[in-house]
């Protein structure tokens, strides 16, 4: 049978060995922590340009569908500047 200083000494080694374990996951923990907020820093980096692409491909979207009714907008832009025309000579109308 071991003597109780035998048995003291393997519970003192199983529980350095624990604290080595111990340490080595709180380790392995802060570099998975870092990697999760590199990766979360990335996920919102690859968001950020995606909302501007989105929003790119819609101001190219409406630049092409202006560009081929170039006729058109020249209308409209007349039309607006008649209109704005009227609405001065109203006003100077209104002030006499």
């Amino acid at each position: 049978m071991a003597s109780v200083a035998d048995q003291l000494d393997k519970v003192l080694q199983k529980t350095a060995r624990l604290i080595e374990l111990c340490h080595a996951l709180q380790e392995e923990n802060d570099l998975l922590k870092l990697e999760n907020q590199s990766l979360k820093v990335a996920v919102d980096t690859s968001k950020a340009q995606r909302t501007d692409l989105e929003e790119k491909l819609r101001v190219t979207k409406l630049a092409k569908s202006i560009e081929g009714t170039s006729e058109k907008s020249l209308d409209i832009k007349q039309k607006i500047n008649d209109f704005v025309r009227e609405i001065d000579k109203s006003i100077a109308l209104l002030k006499k």
